[in-house]
């Protein structure tokens, strides 16, 4: 539950792209600094942007309201450059979070996008309102290559309520990426954190998803692991009877799994794959 929202003015909107995204995106853009989805498992927690905040991770959201602004400014000297710009938006927050219902943050840079289109823009949210956006990402996909990725972790609601109790529903997810996915717009499912899930998972995805994206709790949390251990997570899988869920090595056997159910080009895997060619 959001305690506490702050407008703020950021000094810049687009970050240049280290680490885990240097694969072939240029920069990350995060409409909000914290996430009201508040997800157990989310690497943000032990990241500093949270570390010196004095309320948990979840109840706190601070909205960056000159975004469009600063995005309009920064791709213009980036052009001036003659420079690749590929954005992920976003990696330390969803852009489609509960507070963007009435403060259109990440709308109004869509907005500035179609003005001054970058050359690729990934959409990582798990938010159902993108639907409220269908129209703005439609036109930007006429200028730029577009890639919406929606996260679906798992199948099961009931894992879903275990990891991510505030996050929206997997059906309402899948329903949405359907929409987006029939309206013409490239799809990703981001099974990211892969949690545990049925036999069925892959049924879900068929004919809605472009691209499948696998990451797991041990090689996608920017520490190989060591973030989510601090998190509490092989605890709280132990705890649940899970365990066989929490191995080194998932990633494998859940690409081997999908790649069952769909052409080996399809299904990407983690840090390497992440930037679609």
């Amino acid at each position: 539950m959001i305690k506490q929202l702050k407008e703020t003015t950021a000094r810049k909107i687009l970050t240049e792209a280290k680490g885990y995204l240097d694969v072939g995106f240029t920069h990350s853009l995060n409409p909000y600094s914290g996430c009201g989805f508040s997800c157990l498992y989310c690497y943000v927690r032990e990241m500093p942007i949270q570390r010196f905040k004095d309320l948990p991770w979840g109840e706190w959201v601070d909205i960056k309201t000159n975004a469009a602004d600063n995005y309009r400014n920064e791709i213009k000297k980036l052009r001036n450059k003659t420079k690749t710009v590929n954005i992920f938006m976003s990696s330390a927050t969803d852009p489609y979070q509960p507070i963007e219902r009435e403060a259109n943050i990440t709308r109004g840079l869509l907005e500035a996008m179609i003005e001054y289109p970058p050359d690729f823009l990934q959409i990582q949210t798990r938010g159902p309102l993108i639907k409220r956006d269908i129209d703005l990402i439609v036109k930007l996909k006429e200028k730029c290559k577009v890639l919406v990725s929606m996260t679906i972790e798992t199948d099961r609601e009931d894992i879903k309520r275990l990891f991510a109790p505030y996050a929206p529903g997997i059906k309402l997810r899948l329903k949405v990426l359907k929409e987006l996915h029939d309206a013409g717009i490239s799809t990703q499912a981001s099974i990211s954190p892969a949690l545990p899930f049925t036999r069925d998972f892959p049924k879900a995805l068929e004919g809605i998803v472009d691209h499948i994206w696998i990451d797991t709790l041990n090689i996608g949390d920017g520490s190989m692991g060591k973030r989510s251990e601090r998190l509490g997570m092989p605890q709280l899988f132990r705890e649940n009877g899970l365990e066989k869920w929490y191995q080194k090595n998932l990633h494998v056997k859940v690409e081997k799994y999908f790649k069952k159910h769909f052409p080996s080009e399809m299904v990407r895997v983690s840090k390497n794959e992440a930037f679609p060619k």
